[in-house]
């Protein structure tokens, strides 16, 4: 028996954000979607207006299986998750070994075609779109959080908003994509 998609279908039971009041949940599965749709339109950008050559799908793909670990361990909160550099560290090797169990719950010919999303080439403009994307889903629940009166998410919305401030110069899709597509968020579907 080989369990991988089973194990996967419980990305919907992992709640995200688990620190913080939220005035809508946001489970794993919803988050991968959304990086998925993010990364994707952040490589889309970059394809067609500044030249790139970056494949769309592959930073789609990363994204939906980017925080395939957390079906076991669960979403780490950020201020536990990057504390120090030795928490990184173990928390990234717990992860590694995680993503290598997943990856043995699927047959050996078919576990070689997953292990690029599973384990991915962090080098790759693909994956670097993709974590920008991951930063950017956060950045908009903090925006739809806000626009509901949560206060909660003040500091995480200042926090990610300096980070991706600071990441518009190497990455102009970025700064495209928050220029023309970021106001959008968090308006009801009647000014939308």
């Amino acid at each position: 028996m080989y369990t991988f998609y089973a194990l996967l279908n419980r990305m919907k039971l992992i709640q995200r954000w688990s620190l913080m009041r939220s005035t809508t949940k946001e489970d794993l599965m919803q988050h991968a979607a959304h990086v998925a749709i993010i990364g994707q339109a952040l490589g889309i950008i970059r394809n067609t207006y500044y030249g790139g050559n970056v494949n769309t799908d592959k930073i789609a793909a990363l994204a939906l299986y980017h925080d395939t670990a957390e079906v076991v361990s669960g979403d780490l909160p950020t201020p536990i998750k990057y504390y120090g550099p030795k928490i990184k560290s173990a928390y990234s090797e717990i992860e590694r070994v995680i993503n290598q169990k997943l990856l043995k719950s699927l047959p050996a010919e078919m576990s070689d075609k997953y292990a690029e999303y599973i384990q991915p080439d962090e080098t790759t403009e693909e994956y670097k779109l993709m974590k920008i994307a991951d930063k950017l889903s956060a950045y908009i629940k903090c925006i739809d959080e806000r626009f509901s009166g949560n206060q909660e998410f003040d500091a995480a919305y200042n926090r990610l908003k300096k980070q991706l401030d600071g990441m518009t110069e190497e990455y102009p899709e970025l700064k495209f994509f928050l220029d023309n597509f970021a106001e959008g968020y968090g308006q009801s579907l009647d000014i939308l």
